[in-house]
């Protein structure tokens, strides 16, 4: 049955492939049980030389690197009691905002506000304008007074938190070990194309996408990861059976905190990249690149759509919107009661 479920889903992406709408896409599918399918297509680079997709390039991740690795570093941290969710971010970071310690509204930031985008914080800023050098980008985004709005999906909340998981744990992101198949970057084998950088001159491959990711230095709470298919779904098969998180981990991240948000991830809504079919327990995250990952907890079930629809420019309409919810659709049709096993 899984490779069945495995060839309905990628229908979708490889005429999306085909019709040139995306350089490269790869399924991958694993169920509960652990049986697991991939399925791939297209160029992992198509300039200036163009290069064959296989299942051991690596993917920028983008913005799965918040669920990947930040929520899961901030929920191991809370496990371990080093952090509270409900507590103040000044509890990790105390120069927060230091010269206005009274009035200032970051300074009353949760931890679970921020995994939440329960916050006043906008959505992005180009902190890669104003300078180069990434302690002192740092020391901007805890002393800049940010201008305040309803709550949106934010970068900078989770800016904030990788740093507060380096004041927590004294080092660097990347000091606490990951599993193999995800690794900040530059990964550790092929690498998939992502966009020709008009800010640094050069089609990127093995190096972060995200701007301020890269003028931070390649690793932040908001993007820098880098995963193959086998990575990201062996996160994911941790999930699923509960070998990866956990009880209090797995709670949180299926539990609403604010709309359709939980602690890091999306829950299923209308008109949401998942697609329409799955259940009301399912739970997702799209990445910029274009990646993405969505769990099915009730029907056993996760699938990652990875693709490079920023190679070699994001300024083009791939229709990855579409691409995803029909991906997701298509999955869970093939799974579903009834289905040819």
């Amino acid at each position: 049955m899984i490779e069945q479920i495995a060839d309905a889903g990628f229908g979708a992406a490889r005429e999306a492939v085909a019709a040139g709408r995306i350089p490269c896409a790869i399924l991958g599918v694993v169920m509960a049980d652990g049986r697991r399918a991939t399925r791939l297509a297209g160029l992992a680079q198509r300039e200036p030389v163009a290069e064959a997709l296989t299942l051991e390039h690596w993917f920028d991740l983008a913005s799965l690197t918040k669920v990947i690795a930040t929520t899961t570093m901030i929920l191991q941290l809370a496990d371990e009691g080093r952090l509270d969710l409900d507590r103040p971010l000044t509890d990790a970071i105390p120069d927060l905002r230091q010269y206005d310690i009274v009035g200032a509204a970051e300074r009353r930031l949760t931890f679970r506000d921020c995994l939440a985008h329960r916050t006043h914080l906008p959505a992005v800023e180009p902190i890669y304008t104003y300078g180069d050098d990434p302690d002192r980008l740092r020391a901007f985004i805890l002393q800049r007074e940010w201008r305040s709005g309803p709550p949106v999906y934010s970068d900078i909340n989770f800016l904030l938190l990788g740093i507060a998981i380096e004041r927590l744990t004294g080092g660097p992101l990347d000091g606490r070990s990951l599993p193999p198949g995800l690794s900040w970057g530059p990964p550790p084998g092929p690498a998939v194309a992502t966009e020709h950088c008009r800010w640094r001159g050069r089609v990127l491959k093995g190096e972060v996408h995200d701007e301020n990711a890269f003028a931070l230095g390649g690793r932040t709470g908001h993007a820098g990861l880098f995963g193959t298919v086998g990575g990201v779904l062996d996160f994911a098969a941790g999930l699923l059976d509960g070998s990866g998180a956990s009880p209090a981990m797995l709670d949180a991240i299926r539990t609403p905190v604010a709309g359709n948000r939980s602690c890091g991830w999306e829950r299923k809504h209308d008109g949401w990249p998942g697609g329409a079919a799955c259940s009301a327990e399912t739970i997702g995250h799209t990445g910029f690149t274009g990646t993405g990952l969505w769990i099915d907890f009730t029907l056993g079930i996760a699938w990652t759509l990875l693709t490079n629809r920023v190679h070699p420019s994001r300024h083009f309409d791939s229709g990855i919107a579409a691409l995803r919810a029909a991906t997701g659709n298509a999955v869970i049709a093939a799974c579903a009661p009834g289905a040819e096993p």
